[in-house]
């Protein structure tokens, strides 16, 4: 039990933070990035209009504007 309250959990969770840092590190050393682009664009204008609308809906939930 007191290994269990040692650990830091939520936002502080420091071995998913590792975790997740060394993913990232792997995934930008080993993927091809450009290609990944190029696989997420749109694959239609009307996906691109749907991915917009979506886009809008999120930024009205948004809290505050960007500076």
């Amino acid at each position: 039990m007191t290994d269990r309250k040692n650990k830091v959990q939520g936002e502080g969770d420091y071995e998913s933070a590792r975790r997740y840092r060394k993913d990232v590190e792997d995934f930008v050393k080993n993927a091809d990035i450009e290609q990944a682009a190029r696989d997420a664009e749109p694959a239609s204008e009307s996906e691109a209009e749907e991915l917009k609308r979506a886009e809008e809906i999120g930024k009205s939930h948004a809290k505050g504007k960007k500076p």
